[in-house]
């Protein structure tokens, strides 16, 4: 789905199904130089159970025109933006890594357009060692290789192939490889330089389900409690033997926790009033 966001070409996976507007919205925000393909399994349930999906290419990512926003704040404010030119007046809002802090400044700051909250595999602060963000600017390649092998449990590593034909470190690999270049390093200083997570967080009113990697070497799962605690009435789940890649290591898992967080928002918006 494509839609006219401030004048630019802004791409959105609806799950396989048309989207409507009518339908209780769910949106789902991906990491640092990924795209909407990381919600493969997640959009594609969601969209089949009830849900209408965007599942997004933030600006200068994937199908969507650039270029890539350098601040967490202004790529909050484009998911509202989103959600104006999709027709839909509130949504529930998913993020993974820098998708979670979008999404939680996202909810602190426009509680109105925000139905529920999901936060997988998010730190306050999100800080970046120098050594990564410096090889971000200098060396992409560098940088990929140490984001791959510290986003995926050992797992992953060996043997790392859930079927033939399929490896899960070269696929994200891959999905780091094709993001247009300076994305990556645009990416991880947003996230390194954003200091009001705390603040939103106190600020959250709505249903809030925050996930974690038991494993996760990115974001620290104990800064994950921390801010889940910051939340009033949070849930947390964490998934044990997950790095940080938590959609490609613990698919299921993902999806089940977010199902059973979701549904009742389908349940509530076919209730009689």
């Amino acid at each position: 789905m494509e839609l006219n966001i401030n004048g630019r070409k802004s791409y959105a996976y609806t799950g396989g199904k048309p989207f409507d507007a009518s339908l209780p919205t769910v949106v789902l925000i991906h990491g640092g130089a990924h795209d909407h393909s990381v919600w493969a399994l997640q959009s594609r349930w969601l969209a089949h159970h009830g849900f209408g999906v965007l599942a997004v290419d933030l600006p200068g990512h994937g199908r969507s025109d650039g270029p890539a926003v350098e601040r967490i704040e202004d790529i909050a404010d484009w998911i509202v933006a989103l959600l104006d030119a999709a027709g839909v007046a509130k949504a529930s809002l998913v993020g993974h890594s820098m998708g979670s802090l979008i999404a939680l400044d996202c909810a602190g700051r426009h509680p109105d357009r925000t139905a529920s909250l999901a936060l997988i595999g998010i730190a306050v602060p999100m800080k970046v060692s120098p050594e990564l963000l410096a090889s971000t600017l200098n060396d992409e390649a560098v940088a990929q290789g140490m984001i791959n092998v510290w986003s995926h449990a050992a797992l992953s590593h060996y043997p790392g192939n859930p079927g033939p034909g399929a490896s899960v470190l070269g696929g994200n690999l891959r999905l780091l490889q094709r993001q247009k270049p300076g994305v990556l390093h645009t990416d991880f200083a947003a996230c390194n330089n954003y200091t009001t997570g705390m603040e939103r967080a106190a600020q959250i009113a709505c249903p809030t389900l925050v996930v974690l990697a038991g494993a996760d070497l990115m974001t620290s799962p104990r800064s994950g409690r921390a801010l889940a605690a910051a939340i009033a009435g949070s849930k947390t789940v964490t998934l044990p033997g997950s790095g940080h890649a938590l959609m490609a290591e613990k698919p299921d898992a993902v999806l089940d926790a977010l199902a059973e967080f979701l549904r009742p928002m389908t349940m509530s918006a076919t209730t009689p009033a």
